[in-house]
């Protein structure tokens, strides 16, 4: 007995194509940090909305979009030291390789 050949996936079903998904987060920044971060977002092209409750919403359409929203942030609200560190960190790393 032969089995039978595979079925070719319909529209409905899993391909080997790349999935376009997005991801809308509510994001929690300082108010007064709100809208600087939102005009940096608009202007890397990120998707971000400022909600009437004070909250920022950004789509995160891949995994780019996760790290410049993470970078934006990080510039807004880190402390002066933590910025240090962390350039210091990339400096140790650009030597050992």
């Amino acid at each position: 007995m032969s089995l039978p050949p595979p079925a070719r996936p319909g529209p409905n079903q899993l391909t080997d194509q790349p999935i376009n998904a997005s991801v809308a987060h509510v994001v929690a920044v300082p108010r007064i940090d709100r809208w600087r971060i939102y005009h940096r977002l608009q202007e890397l092209m990120i998707p971000c909305w400022c909600l009437p409750d004070g909250s920022l919403r950004v789509e995160i359409q891949n995994s780019i979009g996760a790290l410049l929203l993470r970078s934006v942030v990080q510039q807004f609200v880190a402390s002066r030291q933590e910025m240090v560190n962390w350039l210091e960190r990339c400096w140790e790393h650009e030597l050992i390789r």
